[in-house]
């Protein structure tokens, strides 16, 4: 039967309807879809102009004359310890033409550290160290100081200093901070070859607490690389960028500001130290083991704040302080064949909200003593075994096609060009621990100019070792505080 013109204009206009209503909801499934997952905001422009702020920074205006000026008002305890915490590049006069360059350094700088933070601990899963533990019982000459008593053991060195006091009475040096490390030293006189310091290189005779270490002394006998001449203790220890400092090994009174000071604590006194330590005096070992400045002095804790790394800005480093009440904490684990890195037990990580698929061993140590995950204070860009980044680095991708993407960066594969922009909103990125805690980091710990036209990379990279690191990039604005007597670790934000 014929349709009446009525029924077929009504016909029409259902249609019409129904067509509008699936269009309607397709579009807000779309809308609903591309805005469901949670995001952070990351200002641009903020980002870029204190990167170039960083290559005029005049480093003088951050040194004080004397370790008073240092010192950090704080609660009154009298085991209580704390000093100022600044970042490598703050200290040193720019010796880069552009940011660029400057990025470039620090991540082949970066490189390093990681190759000799896996050749540590394969050396200890191997055993292979462990006859080294012992003094090599020769007699050395003076001149032999010259050279590595052995090859030793790759550690990397520090991106942040602190000024720390050595002798009685009190002379003050900046120290690079490294949580990677246990040995703490400094360069002496006299120097068969010392490398350029910001502040004069430390006389031993003007120390009246100044005392040797005798090469059957327990401290001797702690070092991965020692040596004996004359009944007293030598030590060496070798970095992955090819520096090293070698010399005595002897006991020293250690203060920090007016806070305190600590006696007859072991460190090694550099005769031959070279390399790329421009700027400190030497190295702050704050690392599991017993020859650590943190075992030393038996702190039950200590924590630090790293400021960007780009701002003139500074923190501060802690002993024996309490955790802040909002932080979020996770379990620090150990590695039965390495005592120096600090172990946390990471269950997941998430983006835009979402926890990303990765199989339970992504992240777990095995019984030889591989795998797991460290943090570390001298790693700048986090690593994760292949399987785990490219997970996280897919996802991230997925919901970020709104961006211009561009060419990759040194170690970075997922760039972009932000250079039209102001600021921008980028997927959350947040870590995971048992009980459901989790750690958001702000948007500028992993999206991160690499230049100064625009452009911007994912801060991770990927590892072909079974060691994963979180580096202090992501650390950047967080107080983390390692609660030793506990075994936690906690993370707070903006506690700088």
């Amino acid at each position: 039967m014929a349709m009446t013109n009525q029924a077929f204009v009504f016909f029409t206009l259902v249609l019409l309807f129904c067509l509008s209503v699936l269009h309607s909801a397709s579009s807000r499934s779309l809308s609903s879809e591309s805005s469901e997952f949670s995001t952070a905001v990351l200002d641009v422009s903020a980002s870029l102009e204190q990167a170039q702020k960083l290559l005029t920074f005049n480093p003088e205006k951050l040194r004080p004359n004397n370790l008073q000026d240092e010192e950090t008002k704080i609660a009154s305890s009298s085991s209580s310890f704390s000093v100022r915490l600044h970042s490598r590049e703050t200290l040193l006069s720019s010796q880069h033409k552009d940011y660029k360059d400057l990025v470039l350094t620090r991540l082949n700088r970066d490189s390093a550290r990681v190759n000799s933070l896996n050749t540590k601990l394969q050396l200890a899963v191997d055993q292979l160290h462990r006859s080294d533990l012992h003094p090599i019982e020769t007699e050395l000459q003076p001149e032999d100081l010259s050279m590595p008593v052995s090859s030793g053991i790759s550690q990397g060195s520090g991106e942040y200093f602190s000024r720390i006091g050595v002798g009685q009475p009190s002379k003050p040096f900046y120290m690079a901070l490294d949580t990677g490390s246990d040995v703490t030293w400094l360069q002496c006189q006299p120097c068969s070859d010392c490398y350029q310091q910001s502040d004069p290189i430390f006389n031993p005779s003007g120390s009246s607490s100044y005392g040797s270490i005798s090469c059957d002394a327990p401290q001797c006998r702690a070092l991965d690389v020692s040596a004996c001449r004359s009944g007293k203790c030598l030590y060496q220890v070798a970095y992955g960028d090819g520096s090293f400092t070698v010399g005595d090994f002897v006991t020293e009174t250690v203060s920090f500001g007016n806070s305190g000071s600590v006696n007859r604590v072991a460190l090694g006194c550099g005769h031959d130290n070279e390399g790329l330590f421009v700027g400190a005096a030497g190295l702050l070992g704050l690392g599991g083991g017993p020859l650590s400045l943190t075992s030393q002095i038996k702190a039950s804790s200590f924590s630090y704040c790293l400021v960007d790394r780009d701002s003139s800005q500074s923190s501060t480093l802690e002993f024996n302080s309490a955790t802040p009440s909002d932080s979020v904490t996770a379990s620090l684990l150990k590695n039965s064949r390495l005592d120096t890195f600090y172990y946390v037990g990471l269950t997941g990580i998430s983006v835009g909200g979402r926890t990303i698929s990765l199989p339970p061993s992504a992240f777990a140590m095995d019984q030889s003593g591989r795998g797991g995950i460290i943090i570390d204070s001298g790693t700048a860009i986090t690593r994760f075994q292949s399987e785990a980044y490219n997970a996280l680095r897919d996802e991230f991708r997925r919901l970020t096609q709104n961006l211009r993407s561009t060419s990759g960066f040194a170690l970075f594969d997922t760039c972009y060009d932000l250079s039209s922009l102001r600021s921008v909103s980028v997927p959350t990125v947040a870590f995971h621990f048992s009980g459901g805690r989790s750690w958001q980091l702000p948007a500028k710990n992993y999206l991160i100019p690499v230049d100064g036209a625009g452009t911007f990379c994912f801060a991770f990279a990927p590892s072909s070792q079974p060691l994963s690191i979180i580096g202090n990039v992501q650390q950047q604005g967080t107080r983390v505080s390692f609660d030793l007597a506990n075994s936690r670790v906690g993370f707070s934000p903006n506690k700088c």
